[in-house]
């Protein structure tokens, strides 16, 4: 096992500090912007163009091209050894959120799924009765009482809220690949998690309609705020949520 080194404690550190001192600013941006969350409109629809041309150049044809090569099976595997990834960042922001049940959950599906799954790649533990249970840094956030803030598109990650935004980032770099200290397996598995969410887009985008950007944002917000909330979500199409209820359901 690697063994934690000062570099990552420093790496932690800073970013638990960013959190802390964008925190207060979070809370007055969305004071400001109470009563429309897309203040940045002009800015985001142009991120959205180059998101939508590196989409159309890059991550699309290289999503076919791994649905193509990947059996199913062997893409279920994938998608299966990411999330158990994530498991680990849930267990944490439960604790954090007070949801203990919901932490022994994400506990138990990690280390069952990391041992008897062999790292993840089976969901045995799915088969045992142990529920999935996903959790975030914005959702912590969120319970902690920091509002989301503006509506912004992100370069390649997508359409986020402020508060959301600061929690990818968060989770990104508390995540075991980030842990390891290790930066080619940190951002081999940050690009194959990419290349997996975008080729079990492929089937869901004729369900866009008009406006996309529009769309897009208010796909997110919609599902966004049920997911915080603990509700019911069924646009799983809508942005790049790694954390969502129905990740596992493409």
């Amino acid at each position: 096992m690697p063994k934690p080194l000062p570099r990552q404690t420093m790496m932690l550190s800073r970013y638990i500090l960013l959190i802390l001192l964008t925190l207060p600013m979070l809370t007055a941006q969305a004071e400001d912007d109470a009563s429309n969350i897309d203040p940045w409109e002009p800015f985001n629809r142009k991120m959205y163009v180059f998101n939508d041309t590196l989409d159309r150049w890059v991550l699309k044809p290289t999503a076919r091209g791994y649905k193509f090569i990947l059996p199913d099976f062997a893409q279920q595997g994938v998608t299966n050894f990411i999330t158990n990834i994530y498991d680990f960042n849930s267990f944490f922001n439960s604790i954090f959120q007070g949801e203990f049940a919901g932490s022994a959950n994400a506990g138990g599906r990690f280390l069952i799924n990391s041992t008897l799954g062999l790292l993840g790649v089976l969901d045995v533990a799915t088969e045992m009765g142990i529920e999935p249970f996903h959790a975030d840094f914005g959702q912590t956030l969120a319970v902690w009482g920091v509002e989301s803030g503006p509506f912004v598109m992100m370069p390649v990650i997508g359409p986020r809220t402020v508060r959301s935004t600061v929690g990818y980032f968060a989770d990104t770099y508390s995540s075991i690949p980030a842990l390891i200290n290790d930066n080619p397996i940190a951002w081999t598995f940050w690009t194959v998690e990419i290349i997996d969410y975008r080729a079990r887009l492929l089937d869901a985008e004729d369900l866009m309609t008009g406006d996309r950007y529009i769309f897009l944002r208010d796909a997110y917000l919609s599902r966004r705020e049920f997911f915080v909330t603990r509700g019911e979500v069924e646009d799983d199409f809508s942005d790049f949520d790694r954390n969502a209820e129905d990740w596992e359901e493409f």
